[in-house]
């Protein structure tokens, strides 16, 4: 079998966006018992990851962490068609990943005691992201 759904998130500019319980609690309400979620960002300028989510200071840092390795400056750039943010949060999805595979095993998705599914912003101003999952199994 197999099921799709597009997760919507509006964000508030960069930052790290934990859409953990969403994403749990839709695979809860299908009919898989066991098998294979992929989750796929439909955009170049934003990323998806793994992350810590018991002390949001690991967030912060992580951001500054990509801030500071892809710095915002137009001199450093041709393309900047939309900001000052638009070059920067290309090579920034591209360091990081745009799609993920998790195992769901008894209808739970299996992570981690400390690990939350985050969509990571890097524009500087609100969008509307898509996160599209495809959940495969019996």
């Amino acid at each position: 079998m197999q099921f799709f759904y597009e997760l919507n998130i509006k964000t508030l500019g960069q930052g790290l966006y934990d859409f953990t319980k969403e994403t749990i609690n839709w695979v809860k309400k299908q009919k898989v018992n066991n098998g294979i979620l992929n989750l796929n960002i439909l955009h170049t300028s934003a990323s998806l990851t793994i992350q810590e989510n018991a002390d949001k200071d690991v967030l912060y840092d992580i951001k500054n962490f990509f801030d500071k390795l892809v710095p915002m400056n137009n001199n450093y750039y041709k393309h900047t068609t939309e900001g000052i943010d638009d070059m920067p949060a290309h090579i920034k999805a591209m360091l990081n990943n745009t799609q993920l595979t998790l195992s769901v095993k008894n209808r739970k998705l299996i992570l981690g005691t400390w690990q939350g599914l985050y969509l990571f912003e890097h524009r500087l101003k609100n969008k509307n992201r898509i996160i599209s999952h495809h959940l495969m199994g019996d």
